[in-house]
């Protein structure tokens, strides 16, 4: 099975659960668990709070998302145009966080790694943050 759709959206707290809910229903072809949604929900909503708090800092932008099936697996690259992140191996440890005044845990990137198959985070060229997840479906 191959399919694939890319969107952009307004980074905005608001459309999370849009963005969340539309990539989990795009992978039930792959007839996916009940436990296997909920891991690629987190994982999304994880990314896409990331991109709207840390590089967007709540002020607005872009985010760009390709998800694409390729037989029995999953992908997902979550894209924007903001600060990016200075330090990628700091913030990947678990509890990290520069928004310690704003209750945030710092377990995005773990939580993201644990409930997915893969995770690679990368500093674009042009400014911004590219953060790419894959999951491979057995159903």
């Amino acid at each position: 099975m191959e399919n694939k759709f890319s969107m952009q959206i307004d980074a905005k707290l608001s459309n999370e659960s849009f963005i969340r809910t539309t990539v989990a229903n795009f992978a039930l072809p792959l007839n996916p668990t009940v436990s296997e949604v909920n891991d690629i929900k987190t994982a999304i909503s994880e990314a896409i709070t990331n991109s709207i708090v840390h590089g967007y800092q709540n002020k607005g932008g872009t985010i760009f998302l390709l998800c694409e099936i390729k037989e029995d697996t999953l992908y997902v690259e979550i894209k924007d145009n903001g600060v990016g992140i200075k330090d990628i191996a700091k913030a990947r440890e678990p509890f990290f966080t520069t928004k310690k005044d704003e209750e945030r845990s710092g377990m995005g990137f773990t939580l993201m790694e644990t409930f997915m198959d893969s995770l690679d985070v990368k500093n674009n060229a042009e400014g911004g943050l590219t953060v790419k997840l894959s999951k491979r479906i057995v159903g």
